[in-house]
């Protein structure tokens, strides 16, 4: 008996309506891929990035990020994941927009097309939330978040559910106006304060993040306490010396970090200065095989990039989600093939 190509169309209305914007769920989700990764169920190839007009000089660039996922999620799929210059400060006009596609690891039929745009941003800060999670001091009590965007958004809610012991935040960002946005969002619920100086809001704080478009440092070494929680969301915004200074050194993924061009974990890397050896990595971390932090004096530095099998991982919930509830558009690829 053949099988319907049928697979199911969310906008991000639908994705949202699936319970999406749930940070515990979307947390769980990810510390569970993490730890799939480290048990040898997932596999997670690196991202392949195009940069238009070149990879050094993007103005624009297209990146896919494909994966599969065994055990009892047993899914393929990958993100499309794309940023574009030319879409900030357009009304209207997201910097980032990305799709995600589930396929059926038995057919390879197509199973899902979504919005995966706020899956970007929901899995992007659990990351890190999960990476707080191993990492902070648990008596961590402010914590310090550079880049009020999109992701800064979604990093407040974050770092509150995974480090619950945080009194006040200090949402940093050149346009004080977006980082008081943020802070108005959030009023009554979490202690959000914005400000425009990372290294007033850095100096004292407990735990760093930084979710920036910056190419270059712009955390520097002496700003950071001895003891403090550093987590890199892009490729290049702490400088060198924080990180071989930590005494964790953590990675989402060190294949990827270490060849891909223009990112911190590259240049040291390249230079001899870091090994895999001398890092874990999230996955390692959340399956047991390597600890986190052991002392309240460590300096715990984590750098991440994204890896696809998270995006699609969270992607898979939403879909289960919107088939239960009955959200979302059902399209057909065919009628009836034509050359099979």
């Amino acid at each position: 008996m053949s099988v319907k190509p049928e697979m199911l169309f969310l906008k991000q209305e639908d994705v949202v309506k699936a319970g999406l914007l749930d940070m515990k769920m979307v947390l769980e989700v990810t510390e569970k891929t993490f730890k799939m990764i480290g048990e040898g169920q997932v596999i997670n190839p690196p991202k392949t990035m195009l940069g238009m007009p070149d990879l050094e000089n993007w103005t624009s660039f297209c990146m896919s990020m494909p994966s599969y996922i065994g055990g009892d999620i047993d899914i393929a799929g990958f993100k499309w994941a794309s940023e574009a210059v030319y879409n900030m400060g357009k009304p209207g006009m997201p910097y980032g927009i990305d799709v995600v596609m589930l396929t059926d690891p038995k057919t390879v039929y197509p199973k899902a097309i979504m919005d995966g745009t706020l899956i970007t941003a929901m899995r992007t800060s659990a990351a890190a939330g999960v990476a707080a999670k191993y990492l902070a001091r648990k008596d961590s009590k402010k914590a310090c978040l550079v880049g009020a965007g999109v992701i800064g958004r979604t990093m407040v809610m974050a770092m509150m559910e995974a480090v619950p012991s945080l009194e006040e935040i200090h949402l940093i960002d050149l346009d004080l106006s977006k980082a008081e946005g943020i802070a108005k969002e959030y009023e009554g619920k979490y202690n959000v304060i914005p400000g425009t100086s990372i290294e007033a809001a850095a100096k004292d704080a407990d735990i760093i993040v930084t979710m920036t478009t910056s190419r270059k440092p712009i955390v520097k070494t002496e700003w950071v306490k001895s003891n403090a929680t550093v987590i890199q969301m892009s490729v290049n915004e702490i400088e060198e010396g924080i990180l071989m200074n930590a005494n964790k050194k953590v990675v989402d993924n060190w294949v990827q970090l270490s060849h891909g061009t223009g990112t911190l974990i590259n240049k040291v890397a390249t230079e001899g200065k870091l090994t895999e050896d001398m890092v874990a990595s999230l996955p390692q971390l959340a399956a047991g095989q390597k600890p986190g932090r052991e002392s309240d004096d460590e300096l715990c530095v984590c750098c991440t990039y994204g890896i696809g099998s998270v995006d699609v991982a969270v992607a898979h919930k939403i879909y289960m989600n919107a088939l239960e509830k009955g959200i979302g558009q059902k399209l057909m690829l065919w009628d009836n093939p034509l050359w099979v």
